[in-house]
């Protein structure tokens, strides 16, 4: 949510920026704009719309001089998307200048108190009271700029992170977080402040994550250094090597990132299972796991936390973990989890699930899970993210960068970390014997290449998306494990069509959602030759007498389902406990094809963003 980027160096600032900004226009954005500075002033360019948007503008209205800038694609909280609260925001003197993800929760009685002091305000945003009142204590207490940001962030409530810049010292830009990622590029004479590390990455491969309530002082030519906000004590920076590379962020010839994601499934999955899982010897390694293992086993309860896709890998995972090992597992919405004052005992494993690693609710049910005493294990994306370092212990999925924001690679290498860890438990504790737990190490082996199949599915799901692009609503249904894997079609539906569309169990048809059924109502159907299928071939008799339109995603060679299907989808074969890998598949690829033809933006769907970084 939101997107910053910095330079501080020898480059020209507006090109760096720019492209920068380009990199994270995957996290949902409403407006955009550019402050640089050219020796001896500050030039300013902001305006709603996208950054080819602020380019054009740019283009017409100001000098891009300057080897030192701050950039901003902007999510609307306070005040509507426009140009005047567009970042960057000036404070009263015009020599502060600051962007900011997050939210100042308590900006209402500082602005009032900034008023009865004289300072006048342009825009409805929190983020130009926060630049006046670093301004006011600038002035107040005659402090420097780093300061002056430390003082005024202790008197904040929030989320935070930004990057502000003092033309009265041209040499630095301070940043800090709270709640919200930010991180530093570090090159030979130059330095980057970015949201995430893609838009340096061309530049240096060494970054700094900002931890929580942390604030670094960037210069040139001098050492940068890192405080504690709260206590002024200073940090050693820990520099990271950068994992991704920029082909990773590129679209490879793909018209779009979200189905380039789509077809990087069968490596990515392989990535993920890669070095852990050994069929041959009939091993799972995961030091993660290995080295909590007494915990895992001693466990009452598992709890899942997540929000969106991750939330419905999760309800994957509760079935996989409740056969295998025999451990009851509760799914929670982090969101919920967080305000219902949950029952979490020491003897609970919550594990918690992100994408990014930086999802707001998740991060605050991990710190409410860890209050408890529960031992925190998290499955995440992103290296260096929050959650990889708030959590006791986890595993990262090996997914690469996912830059659309309908999730899609995520959910699969999800579900595949997921799977090992429930394998492992369930080998360790006895409740898989020998020949199954065998079965299913060979047979996730051969996922990546039955995924590989299932994206042939490609041309039939195009035909489809054709026939339905313009239907008003849709239907998802789906049985055992595919019943979450029905959610998260219909989710992706809804998120880059902005069709309607609802996932359900198929056995809750009769409970409400049949009364919807009529010759309009296309029904997507999850119809695998596995336990429930009897039950799934009834459901679909009985759509078919309403006159609903049919679309079965069925396992290949399936005969049954064919002759009362509209339209066939054919997976291949595996087991009950894997087989939402495969049928996920197609789903996505018809919402893609929908999506596209519909004219929707498939990569940065409207009021949705990539990572959450605040409630």
């Amino acid at each position: 949510m939101c997107g910053i980027v910095g330079y501080i160096g020898h480059r020209d600032a507006y090109p760096v920026i720019i492209k920068g900004l380009r990199r994270l226009e995957y996290r949902g954005y409403d407006s955009a704009g550019v402050v640089l500075y050219n020796g001896s002033d500050l030039t300013l360019c902001k305006t709603k719309g996208k950054v080819s948007d602020l380019e054009e503008k740019a283009a017409k209205e100001i000098s891009t001089d300057g080897t030192i800038g701050i950039g901003h694609t902007r999510w609307a909280t306070h005040g509507v998307p426009n140009d005047v609260n567009s970042h960057p925001h000036f404070s009263n003197s015009g020599n502060l200048v600051i962007v900011h993800n997050g939210i100042i929760e308590n900006y209402e009685p500082l602005k009032k108190e900034l008023i009865n002091r004289g300072y006048t305000f342009q825009s409805d945003t929190d983020t130009e009271v926060l630049i006046n009142l670093i301004e006011d204590v600038k002035k107040k207490d005659n402090l420097k700029l780093g300061k002056a940001v430390q003082v005024a962030l202790n008197q904040v409530v929030g989320a935070y992170a930004i990057a502000v810049f003092d033309k009265e010292r041209p040499n630095e830009i301070i940043a800090a977080r709270l709640g919200s990622p930010l991180a530093i590029g570090v090159g030979k004479d130059e330095f980057f402040v970015a949201s995430d590390a893609s838009p340096f990455i061309e530049y240096t491969s060494n970054a700094i994550y900002l931890e929580d309530e942390e604030m670094a002082i960037v210069r040139l030519h001098k050492p940068m250094k890192i405080r504690k906000i709260k206590d002024d004590s200073l940090v050693d920076p820990y520099i990271q090597e950068l994992q991704m590379n920029l082909e990773q962020i590129e679209k490879g010839g793909y018209d779009h990132f979200m189905l380039k994601e789509i077809y990087e499934q069968p490596n990515v999955i392989k990535d993920t299972y890669r070095g852990r899982l050994h069929a041959n010897e009939g091993l799972i390694k995961m030091a993660g796991i290995e080295d909590n293992l007494q915990k895992f086993l001693n466990a009452d309860r598992i709890l899942i936390i997540a929000c969106g896709t991750s939330w419905h890998a999760g309800l994957v995972a509760e079935y996989i973990f409740e056969e295998f090992t025999r451990i009851p597992v509760e799914v929670e919405y982090a969101s919920e989890f967080r305000y219902r004052n949950p029952i979490i005992r020491p003897t609970d494993i919550v594990i918690a699930i992100s994408q990014s690693g930086e999802t707001a609710d998740t991060l605050a049910a991990i710190k409410l899970a860890k209050q408890n005493g529960a031992f925190v294990f998290g499955v995440c994306n992103v290296v260096g993210s929050s959650i990889s370092r708030e959590t006791d212990a986890g595993a990262y999925t090996h997914a690469g960068p996912e830059i659309g924001v309908a999730s899609t690679k995520a959910f699969t290498t999800q579900i595949t970390v997921l799977t090992l860890i429930a394998l492992r438990i369930a080998q360790a504790k006895g409740t898989m014997n020998n020949s199954d737990f065998h079965r299913y190490l060979q047979e996730l082996e051969l996922i990546p290449e039955k995924v590989a199949e299932a994206l042939k599915t490609n041309d039939v799901a195009e035909q489809i998306a054709a026939i339905y692009k313009d239907a008003p609503n849709c239907l998802y249904l789906g049985r055992g494990y595919n019943f979450p894997v029905a959610l998260e079609g219909a989710l992706k539906l809804k998120e880059i069509s902005y069709i309607h569309a609802e996932g359900y169990p198929a056995a809750e048809m009769k409970h409400g959602p049949i009364a919807l059924i009529d010759e309009q109502m296309p029904v997507v159907i999850i119809a695998q030759k596995q336990e429930h299928y009897d039950k799934i071939v009834s459901n679909i008799q009985e759509i078919k007498s309403r006159s609903g339109k049919i679309i079965a995603v069925v396992t290949k060679g399936d005969v049954q389902v064919r002759e009362l299907a509209d339209h066939v989808i054919e997976v291949p074969d595996t087991t009950d406990a894997l087989s939402p890998l495969l049928t996920t598949i197609p789903l996505q690829l018809l919402s893609y094809h929908i999506a596209v033809m519909r004219g929707c933006n498939v990569d940065q769907p409207r009021n949705l963003a990539k990572s959450v970084t605040v409630e």
